[in-house]
């Protein structure tokens, strides 16, 4: 008799797990990517997600330590417009807390076994010590799509990489530029450009590293348009408009000026994302100005770096910063070495300490440090790919490169800030796609 009964509950507990697994499935294939979380300040983040056709989106977030108290953001139809995308702003937020978040469609929620968190800027000005904090950054993500890939060797891989990334719980992930790759049957249109987004986001491997991690990103030239794609492009605004869809920046261009430059805080740091390519001139070009910034957000970056109290000040640019060899789209090619300079000549003439750049495109990753006498070092830190071909020679010329940092595999960063506020340190530590240590530095 106890046999029976055991062998009904396990039937009936069975029939209610395969129910519920039925349900999750159905509740999982009306999401066609995400949820993202997107920028964090004291009192706002911002929440992304993708659905599969037009449905009534909104969010659902709570202190980690109080279900009870939940808020709700504003609710919104996704349309065909846009790929069906949500951005939504949680405002009834206070500062320096962990959050828990859910995701409702058509006023029901969407049941996802993984994490889904985000967390408001500290305020520790006049009261403390400012917050460790630790961060992931890359680029070059290729998803293969047999449909217009090239023929022969798939050129993505390694996707378990931002499994890694997930892993290592960063507060916060910054994508520096070629976060997709855009082929040719893409860039001159704009269902080209929404579903080659939309293919890469989709990325199974990419999903709770985006639900639980705060994601910023600037552009390069494969997820701009064309490869060296410059301001000659005829399709900008498109790019710049699928670009501000897919991700949750704090803003999209400066001063007026148009294209996606923006700024962030994080603890005591600065963060200075850089437009590359929309004001760009073009490379081959033999007359006229030689510019990567354009004036207007040239003049932005100086007075910014001035004005900031950051022990770091992190500037974001798509292509490679010191490196003096003049090959493919680095500073010192195409004639672009005078601007290159200016900015070095104004860090010096100005006094700005703790200025890193952060930049990838090169398909491999590389530590450089300018150091000169009696002038603040800068310091340029170069990660690539995440999941597109690799590459790296000890033969390309770069004087500045720091021995033993050259990485010629898929691999990522993690950079950690840490110590009381006037004996902060900086840890880069590279690492494989499988999350191994490949390389370490301290900057003190």
């Amino acid at each position: 008799m106890k046999n029976a009964f055991a062998l009904y509950v396990f039937l009936v507990f069975c029939g209610y797990t395969n129910s519920q697994n039925q349900s999750f499935q159905r509740e999982l294939q009306l999401l066609q990517s995400g949820p993202m979380v997107g920028y964090s300040d004291y009192k706002e983040v911002a929440l992304w997600v993708q659905t599969k056709g037009s449905h009534s989106v909104k969010f659902r977030y709570y202190k980690s330590e109080n279900i009870k108290e939940a808020h709700w953001t504003k609710s919104v139809i996704t349309s065909q417009t846009n790929a069906f995308i949500a951005k939504l702003i949680a405002d009834s937020l206070e500062a320096g807390k962990h959050y828990n978040y859910e995701v409702y469609l058509d006023g029901k929620k969407i049941e996802l076994n993984r994490t889904l968190t985000f967390q408001t800027q500290t305020l520790w000005q006049w009261r403390t010590d400012p917050p460790n904090f630790k961060f992931a950054t890359g680029s070059c993500v290729y998803v293969n799509d047999s449909l217009s890939d090239r023929p022969g060797k798939p050129y993505g891989g390694g996707y378990e990489i931002f499994e890694s990334i997930a892993n290592e719980n960063p507060d916060f992930m910054v994508w520096t530029g070629d976060n997709t790759y855009y082929r040719e049957v893409d860039w001159n249109t704009k269902s080209g450009m929404y579903y080659r987004n939309t293919h890469t986001r989709s990325l199974p491997e990419m999903q709770e590293l985006l639900g639980k991690t705060h994601n910023y990103a600037i552009w390069d030239d494969h997820d701009f348009g064309p490869n060296n794609s410059d301001r000659s492009f005829w399709n900008k605004e498109l790019s710049k408009e699928v670009f501000s869809n897919f991700w949750a920046n704090p803003s999209y261009g400066i001063e007026g000026v148009p294209g996606i430059t923006t700024y962030f805080q994080w603890s005591d740091c600065d963060f200075f994302l850089l437009d590359n390519r929309y004001n760009r001139s073009v490379n081959d070009r033999k007359t006229g100005e030689r510019t990567i910034l354009g004036k207007e957000q040239l003049s932005w970056l100086k007075d910014a770096l001035v004005a900031s109290q950051a022990p770091y000040k992190f500037v974001v640019l798509g292509g490679q910063f010191l490196t003096n060899c003049e090959c493919y789209e680095t500073y010192t090619n195409y004639g672009f070495e005078r601007e290159r300079q200016e900015i070095i000549d104004y860090i010096y003439a100005e006094k700005v300490n703790g200025v890193v750049f952060l930049n990838g495109d090169r398909h491999h990753t590389e530590f450089s440090k300018l150091v000169s006498e009696n002038n603040p070092t800068i310091y340029d830190l170069t990660v690539s790919p995440l999941t597109s071909g690799s590459h790296a020679s000890n033969e390309e010329k770069n004087d500045f490169r720091i021995e033993g940092t050259l990485v010629g595999e898929r691999n990522y960063a993690i950079i950690e800030v840490t110590g009381k506020r006037k004996e902060r340190q900086l840890k880069i530590t590279v690492k494989g796609s499988d999350g191994k240590n490949l390389w370490s530095k301290v900057i003190k």
